[in-house]
């Protein structure tokens, strides 16, 4: 039984997190951990994480789209590629080693960050899209999908930076339609673990409705701010979950 104090302190960690998954992802860094602090075992912090994760980005993702920012009509491919490829990436989970990924995330995430805080704003926002939509669907969002579903740790950054670089959408669309493909990979990894039965769900609940407004309040604070905030925030995010992923590794 989870006392009602520690179900506040878990409403207001998912209240953060929501805030940071909406404007950069990463909020797993404070959810994960915290919810092992409040005494779940690691199976249920990762399976009520993952309900906790949907709320959030699913919230944030509503509140892009209702600001006009988002190419609706295009997202549709890119949605249906990215939870796809999350399915086959949950399904992957017990077939294949996750060590690899484990290694190559941090150097990922630290290209990520090296790319948003030496790259002037203005420089990747006037560039020429490098592929088609449906061709980012299959080159791009399938595989981002997959690592989602199979591994997980920054892929808002991942699907944002991609959006830049082969779409050369401005920042802020990129980051929208990023909430976007992650609500479809965590509907895919929630519904794995919803017949687990490992899901904790008063935890659940109060990280959950958490989220539900950090969601808001972060997609709020992106849309209102712009690139500039954005990019600083996934430079930040990006470093310390680059740390964080090989600190786990030492």
């Amino acid at each position: 039984m989870i006392s009602i104090e520690t179900l506040f302190v878990l409403f207001c960690v998912g209240l953060t997190a929501g805030v940071v998954d909406a404007i950069a992802g990463g909020g797993g860094l404070l959810t994960f951990p915290t919810l092992l602090i409040a005494g779940l075992s690691p199976v249920q912090a990762l399976a009520t994480n993952k309900i906790q994760a949907l709320a959030s980005v699913a919230s944030s993702a509503h509140r892009y789209t209702q600001s006009g920012a988002l190419e609706k009509i295009t997202i549709r491919m890119k949605l249906i590629a990215s939870t796809v490829g999350a399915g086959l990436g949950a399904l992957a989970v017990s077939l294949f080693d996750s060590r690899l990924l484990t290694k190559l995330a941090p150097v990922m995430l630290i290209g990520i960050a090296l790319f948003f805080l030496f790259t002037h704003s203005r420089r990747y926002e006037i560039r020429r899209r490098l592929l088609s939509e449906n061709t980012f669907a299959l080159a791009a969002a399938l595989p981002i999908g997959f690592y989602d579903g199979f591994f997980g740790p920054g892929t808002g950054s991942i699907y944002a930076t991609a959006f830049v670089i082969l779409l050369a959408r401005d920042l802020t669309t990129a980051t929208g339609e990023s909430k976007i493909l992650n609500t479809a990979g965590s509907f895919v990894a929630a519904f794995v673990f919803l017949w687990s039965g490992a899901i904790v769900w008063s935890a659940a609940i109060a990280m959950s409705t958490g989220g539900i407004l950090g969601g808001q309040l972060g997609a709020h604070l992106a849309i209102k701010f712009g690139p500039s905030f954005i990019r600083m925030a996934l430079v930040l995010v990006s470093i310390a979950l680059a740390i964080h992923l090989l600190a786990e590794q030492l």
